[in-house]
C-alpha cells in the first residue's frame, strides 16, 4: 500500500524545547534533563532534524490530565512542585521545584502530536522526553510522574471517538503503567516486550498476562532474559508484529525506550540500535496499512546518553522513510 498522504512539509514531526528537557531529576540521576540535547545532537550529527518538522512543545491543562489520573494525585503533585520536597513513590521519583509544569508539559506535547497526526498533518511524530509507563492513575513510579500514554489513550477515546489502539513497548522495564490501567479494556491491544520482571523492576509483565475478561487475548507480554541480544529479539518481534496487526489499530503508539540497548546502567539488555530501527519499520509499515499512517512514538527510558542517542535516532530515521 502507497505511504498516505499529509499536509505538511514532512510526514515526521519532532518536538524538542528546553521545556520538555526539564523533566529530569537533575545532573547525575539516570533520568537528567541532558537526555534531550544527547538526543538532538545526534539527530543533528546524522542530518535528520532536515528531514523532520519541528515543533514546541506545550504544558497539558490540569482536565486533560483528570483524564487518567485522579484529582487527589494531581493535586499532590502540585503542592510538592511548589516546596521541591519529597518523593511522589517510595523512592525512585523524587519531586523538584516545577515538577508539575515539567511533568504536564510532557503530556500536553503528547496531546499535541495526537492532534497533529488525527489531523493528517504530520502523521507520524517523535516525542523524545516521553513515554512514562511507569506512572498510575493515583501516583508516580520509577521516574514517572504523569502517564502520558495514558493520558493520549483516554484523549483518543474522550476526543476523537477511536478505541481500536495498539501500544507497543520495546523499553527494558514491563509498561506496568499502561497494561494494569487497560487491562480489561478489549480494544486496547499491548504489545510488551522486556525484561523479564524476575530480574528487574517493576517486577511484572509475565506471558500468562494477557488480558482480563472479555480483553483476554488482547495483550502480549514478552518477557526476556538478562542478555538477550538482538537474536533474542528477532526471534520474538515476529509474534508482536501478528499481535498488533491482529488488532488492526487506528492508530499506533510505539514507546521505544533505549534503556533495553546493551550498556545501560540500570539494566542487563544486550540489543543494538537496529533492533529499535527494525521496529519502527514494522510499525511504520502496519501503521500505513492499517491506519493512514498514524504513529507516535515515545522515547521512554534509556539512561546511556551514547544509547539513547542512537536508539531514538534508529527510530527517527526509519519514521522519515
Amino acid at each position: 500500500m502507497a505511504s498516505p498522504t499529509f499536509h505538511g512539509s514532512s510526514p515526521v514531526q519532532v518536538y524538542i524545547g528546553p521545556e520538555l528537557a526539564r523533566y529530569g531529576f537533575g545532573q547525575g540521576h539516570p533520568f537528567g534533563p541532558d537526555r534531550m540535547d544527547a538526543f538532538w545532537h545526534e539527530s543533528i550529527k546524522q542530518g535528520l532534524n532536515k528531514r523532520v518538522s519541528m515543533a514546541d512543545p506545550i504544558a497539558a491543562a490540569q482536565d486533560a490530565i483528570r483524564r487518567f489520573h485522579t484529582s487527589e494525585y494531581i493535586q499532590r503533585v502540585i503542592k510538592q512542585s511548589e516546596t521541591g520536597h519529597g518523593f511522589l513513590d517510595y523512592g525512585d521519583t523524587p519531586a523538584f521545584k516545577g515538577i508539575f509544569e515539567a511533568a504536564a508539559t510532557v503530556a500536553g506535547t503528547g496531546l499535541a502530536a495526537l492532534e497533529t497526526v488525527i489531523h493528517g498533518d504530520h502523521p507520524r511524530c517523535f516525542i523524545p522526553i516521553a513515554g512514562l509507563h511507569h506512572a498510575r492513575r493515583d501516583m508516580a513510579a520509577g521516574f514517572c510522574v504523569f502517564n502520558d500514554a495514558g493520558i493520549l489513550i483516554e484523549a483518543l477515546r474522550s476526543i476523537y471517538g477511536i478505541r481500536r489502539i495498539a501500544y507497543v513497548d520495546i523499553d527494558a522495564h514491563h509498561g506496568d503503567g499502561v497494561f494494569y490501567a487497560f487491562e480489561s479494556d478489549p480494544d486496547m491491544w499491548i504489545a510488551d516486550m522486556h525484561e523479564d520482571g524476575r530480574y528487574l523492576y517493576p517486577g511484572t509483565g509475565f506471558a500468562h498476562e494477557t488480558g482480563k475478561g472479555k480483553a483476554k487475548g488482547s495483550k502480549l507480554n514478552l518477557p526476556m532474559l538478562p542478555e538477550s541480544d538482538d537474536t533474542d529479539f528477532h526471534k520474538l518481534w515476529p509474534q508482536a508484529e501478528i499481535h498488533v496487526r491482529q488488532a488492526r489499530p487506528e492508530i499506533i503508539i510505539f514507546q521505544c525506550g533505549a534503556d533495553s540497548i546493551a550498556g545501560d546502567p540500570i539494566t542487563h539488555m544486550r540489543f543494538s540500535p537496529a533492533a529499535h530501527a527494525h521496529a519502527a519499520a514494522s510499525l511504520c509499515r502496519i501503521a500505513d496499512e492499517y491506519c493512514q499512517g498514524r504513529i507516535i512514538a515515545l522515547g521512554g527510558g534509556g539512561y546511556n546518553r551514547g544509547n539513547l542517542a542512537a536508539g531514538w535516532n534508529a527510530v527517527l530515521e526509519q519514521m522519515c522513510y
